[in-house]
C-alpha cells in the first residue's frame, strides 16, 4: 500500500481528533506533531506515538520527509501564513475553516497552489456527516429534483462560543453558519449565489466579547432560487460541546427534513443530570468505533493526497463560502442586501495544477 507521511501543526481538540486518526490509518508512514503547549504535546505524543514533536510547526515545514500538513492550530489569524508556509515548503495541506481572513489571502493560496501543483483543502467537515451525505445523493441520484429551497438551522452552547468569540472578532456567520453555506452551496451547484441579506442579535455575547450571539441569513441564487441558514452559539450550558441542527432542502419532485438535533441519545445520571453524548460537530470516539464526521474527513483527505486525487471541498468552493459569509456580516451591519461581485478565481471543481492535476508524491518519489 502506497504511504505518506503527515504533519499537524495544532493539536487541540480537532487537531487532536486528527492525529489519532492518521497514527491509525495504514495510508501513514510516519505522525510528526506540532503545539505549542508543552502539556498537550505530551498528552497527544503518548496516544499517537509520533516520529516527532515539537513546539515549532517550522520543523515539520523543513523536514523534506513530510508530503502533507494538517494546520489544526488557533487563533485563526494562523491559518493563512501557516497555509502559506505549508505551500512554499512543497507540502499538500488541508486548513481548518476558515481558510483565510481575506478574499486577498484565499487567492494567494489558491494560485500558490495552483502553480505548485500541491493539494489544499479546507475542512469542512459536515460534508462527511451521513445524514447530509444522504441530502447530497437525493439530489445527485434525481430522487428530489432540483433543489429549489432550504433551511438550515445551527446553534450550540454558549461554552463554545464564549471560547471561539474570546480569541477572535468572527462571527457565527464565519465560524458556524459557515459549515452549512457551503453544505447548500454544494447541494445547488453549479448555481452560484448573487445576493446576501443577514440580521444579527446581540444580546448575550455583545458586552463580553463584541461579537453576535446569532446570525440569519438569507442567500439569492443567479436563477432566483433561495436558501436561508441561522446559527449561534448562544444555546444554555450542556452536554459539552453539544450542537443541535435541523435541515429542510424542498426540491422540485421531494423534500428532505433531517433532523441533526442530537437527542436520540440522552443519559441521565444522579450526579451531572441529563446530557447528550455524542452530540458534537466533530464526533467523538466510543470504544471501537467513531461517532462523527471528522475521523471520515480526515481519511478523505489521507486517501487524496496518496491517490494524487483533489479533495471533495476544492478552495475554489472555499473560497466562494467565504464570500457569502463576510456579506453576510456586511449586511448585517448595514442592514441592507449585499450583491456579490463576480469572483476573482472561478469556483469551479478542477484539480490543483494548471493543466488539471495534482502531484502525486507516491508516484513522485518511485
Amino acid at each position: 500500500m502506497k504511504q505518506i507521511s503527515i504533519g499537524i501543526i495544532g493539536t487541540g481538540w480537532c487537531g487532536g481528533i486528527r492525529a489519532e486518526t492518521c497514527a491509525s490509518s495504514p495510508y501513514v508512514s510516519g505522525l510528526h506533531l506540532a503545539e505549542i503547549r508543552p502539556e498537550r504535546l505530551r498528552e497527544v505524543a503518548a496516544k499517537t506515538k509520533p516520529a516527532t514533536a515539537t513546539a515549532d510547526y517550522r520543523v515539520l515545514l523543513e523536514n523534506s520527509t513530510i508530503d502533507a500538513i494538517i494546520i489544526s492550530a488557533t487563533p485563526e489569524t494562523t491559518h493563512f501564513p501557516m497555509a502559506k508556509e505549508s505551500l512554499h515548503a512543497g507540502k499538500h495541506f488541508f486548513l481548518e475553516k476558515p481558510m483565510a481572513l481575506e478574499l486577498s489571502e484565499a487567492d494567494e493560496l489558491i494560485n500558490l497552489a495552483r502553480r505548485k501543483g500541491l493539494l489544499f483543502t479546507v475542512g469542512y467537515s459536515q460534508r462527511f456527516n451521513p445524514k447530509f451525505a444522504y441530502v447530497k445523493r437525493s439530489i445527485d441520484d434525481g430522487t428530489i429534483g432540483h433543489p429549489v429551497s432550504a433551511l438550515v438551522s445551527r446553534h450550540i452552547t454558549r461554552n463554545l462560543g464564549n471560547k471561539i468569540g474570546g480569541r477572535i472578532k468572527l462571527s457565527p456567520a464565519a465560524m458556524e453558519a459557515t459549515h452549512d453555506i457551503d453544505f447548500v452551496l454544494w447541494c445547488f451547484a453549479p448555481r452560484k449565489p448573487v445576493r446576501v441579506y443577514a440580521q444579527e442579535v446581540r444580546k448575550i455575547m455583545q458586552a463580553t466579547h463584541d461579537v453576535p450571539d446569532c446570525v440569519w441569513i438569507v442567500v439569492t441564487l443567479e436563477d432566483g432560487c433561495v436558501f436561508t441558514i441561522g446559527a449561534g452559539w448562544v444555546l444554555p450550558p450542556a452536554y459539552p460541546n453539544f450542537s443541535s441542527t435541523w435541515m429542510e432542502m424542498i426540491g422540485t419532485e421531494g423534500a428532505i427534513m433531517v433532523d441533526d438535533t442530537h437527542r436520540d441519545v440522552s443519559l441521565n445520571t444522579m450526579k451531572r443530570g441529563i446530557e447528550f453524548p455524542i452530540s458534537t460537530m466533530p464526533g467523538e470516539k466510543v470504544a471501537h468505533v467513531y461517532a462523527g464526521p471528522m475521523e471520515a474527513e480526515t481519511i478523505h483527505f489521507l486517501e487524496c493526497v496518496v491517490n494524487g486525487q483533489q479533495a471533495l471541498v476544492t478552495p475554489e468552493h472555499a473560497r466562494m463560502v467565504m464570500q457569502v459569509y463576510q456579506a453576510a456580516d456586511k449586511s448585517a451591519e448595514s442592514g441592507f442586501p449585499v450583491d456579490l461581485p463576480p469572483a476573482a478565481i472561478a469556483s469551479d471543481e478542477s484539480q490543483q495544477r494548471p493543466d488539471g492535476s495534482v502531484k502525486n508524491v507516491t508516484a513522485d518519489r518511485t
